[in-house]
């Protein structure tokens, strides 16, 4: 199926070149060179002399990034940190004051937060426009944006900006566009709401900036109460639960015990789920009267879904990261555990527990200890920096550009550089094609796992289709006839990797316009794939029942499925 998803078609494209400007100017303690290309900033880079005497600039020197911003630098912005435990109501706060101001951007980690914040202000009369990386909405009259925090614009002015989970500085992978947004965003006033234990980096940080700093603190709404005692048997799971696993393989394999026992029907999420079903799933186990009462789930609940749950049951605290098997950290105890309880629901108190007794004495002292303060925030270097330094090295490819660039970076101790594994694998294949460098920037970060084989071969041959006939078309794979819910979990692994797939293309699309002109088509096999991705999940759950023995308890059947699909698609299945 993966393999039919192309189609191409010659077309010219043209990319204009990059063009740089400079002038010297004095800063009082030596000689700075500023320039500007395609991006919206200019890069102060410090000159220091060689030992003939000949000045040199150091494209490398990344010890003052929040120079790298000039229309925040403009202003002395007014910072709040709204801090505080899962469930405290910061998040809330700082969105009362963005829906009052006249401008405003919300940065969020993810789209379905930026969704959920999008919608919130035009229910609100507050027109808002939804921007990230697969999504454009414009609504008329809007003067506030909802985006995801790679998407935040550091060009224009705002009234009020808010950075959510400002502790994802500190991300491995992500931590510079949150860096970006905190250092970039030109706003009068910025919130920024999430741990306690990046208060001391943010403050330290703005330092320098000029900036002034407030810090409110806030505490849980309801209580979250540790248990003593473990869940043991799949008997004793009741309705409002969430049993929390960290393998797409153990989470069926839970939702299949758990619905072996006859009295409950899971909901799952996971973090390869596409989010609109992710959204749905969620949706329907906050239902009251849907009979999918339970949730399976990864740490992906642990942040962008409004969950109803009584109790958190951790399956293990033990957790497969990419790299090793290790054991979870205090603050990804917290961030799930705190999940539990929810003010104003039907839950108002929440309790957490393990599956083993094993694993309680640690998880017990997570919830009691203060999450590690976070000592270093994110950094990559920016288009500008790399183009530039690639000047000095004319014929290297983009793999030994960027990888020479992050081995021979210069940081102050409060920064790092992300980890570029995945980066420089995508740059390895990118080099394998005549791309501009601003080109294999761009393919660079997109969405793509290298390691999810569906994923990478469709971001190749993306690239490859590109590079030689400027044009990438697609074609329907979900026609009448082939349209077929998956019926193995093996199946249903490729259907996300092709959603995937989809989903780089209307990135992609968003860059290369007139190159990937096919949007309209894959957002709409986009949705197909995930409504039969949803069709699964909800035909596993009833199955189960047809399971029982007759003297078992059966869970009422609904009198009709309430399926995803119109009746144009359900006619094919």
């Amino acid at each position: 199926m993966a393999s039919m998803l192309l189609r191409r078609r010659f077309s010219p494209l043209g990319i204009s070149r990059t063009i740089f400007f400079g002038h010297l100017q004095s800063n009082g303690t030596g000689m700075e060179l500023k320039l500007g290309c395609l991006s919206d900033s200019s890069i102060c880079l410090r000159l220091f002399s060689s030992s003939t005497g000949v000045r040199k600039i150091d494209f490398t020197d990344l010890t003052c990034p929040h120079a790298w911003y000039p229309s925040a630098r403009r202003k002395i912005r007014n910072i709040v940190l709204h801090v505080g435990p899962t469930n405290s109501g910061k998040t809330y706060h700082a969105l009362k004051r963005l829906e009052s101001s006249s401008s405003g951007i919300y940065c969020g980690p993810l789209r379905l937060l930026a969704w959920e914040v999008a919608n919130r202000l035009n229910k609100a009369k507050v027109p808002c426009d939804l921007i990230t990386g697969q999504e454009r909405e414009k609504v008329d009259g809007s003067r506030h944006q909802s985006v995801t925090v790679e998407m935040a614009d550091v060009a224009s002015d705002y009234d009020c900006a808010v950075i959510d989970e400002i502790q994802m500085v500190g991300c491995k992978t992500r931590g510079f566009s949150f860096t970006r947004a905190l250092l970039g965003i030109s706003a009068d006033e910025v919130h920024l709401c999430g741990d306690p234990a990046a208060i001391p980096l943010i403050q330290e940080i703005l330092k320098v900036t000029g900036d002034t700093v407030r810090v409110e603190y806030y505490k849980r709404l309801c209580p979250l109460v540790p248990l003593n005692v473990p869940l043991g048997s799949f008997s004793n799971v009741r309705t409002g639960d969430c049993i929390v696993a960290f393998s797409r393989k153990e989470i069926y394999q839970l939702k299949k015990q758990i619905e072996k026992e006859g009295r409950h029907l899971c909901s799952v999420v996971y973090g390869s789920l596409p989010p609109e079903t992710r959204t749905r799933q969620a949706t329907m186990f906050n239902d009251a009267s849907s009979e999918f009462d339970v949730l399976v789930a990864s740490d992906a609940i642990g942040m962008g879904l409004n969950l109803n749950i009584a109790r958190i049951i951790f399956s293990t605290l033990k957790k497969f990261d990419g790299k090793e098997f290790r054991e979870l950290t205090v603050p990804e105890i917290k961030q799930i555990a705190g999940r539990a309880g929810r003010y104003g629901s039907q839950f108002s108190v929440g309790e957490v527990t393990c599956l083993h007794a094993k694993d309680l004495s640690l998880l017990h002292s997570s919830l009691e200890s203060p999450s590690p303060v976070l000592e270093r925030a994110g950094l990559f270097p920016a288009y500008d920096l790399l183009c530039m330094y690639s000047r000095l090295h004319p014929k290297i490819g983009f793999h030994q550009i960027l990888e020479h660039f992050v081995e021979n970076a210069k940081l102050s101790s409060n920064y790092f550089i992300i980890d570029c594994e995945e980066r420089l694998k995508a740059a390895a294949v990118l080099d394998e094609f005549p791309l501009r460098l601003n080109e294999k920037y761009q393919f660079c970060f997109s969405p793509v796992e290298m390691n999810d084989d569906i994923l990478s071969q469709g971001f190749t041959q993306f690239a490859g289709t590109y590079a030689k006939k400027g044009i990438v078309r697609l074609r329907e794979i979900f026609t009448p006839g082939t349209i077929q819910v998956p019926k193995t979990q093996n199946a249903l692994k490729e259907l996300e990797s092709i959603h995937k797939v989809l989903d780089l293309y209307v990135w992609l699309s968003f860059r290369f316009e007139d190159a990937f002109p096919d949007r309209e088509v894959a957002a709409s096999q986009k949705a197909i794939c995930g409504l039969l991705i949803e069709e699964f999940l909800e035909r596993l759950g009833l199955e189960r029942l047809v399971w029982q023995q007759p003297n078992e308890r059966r869970l009422p059947l609904r009198t009709s499925l309430s399926s995803p699909f119109s009746g144009d698609v359900r006619q094919y299945l």
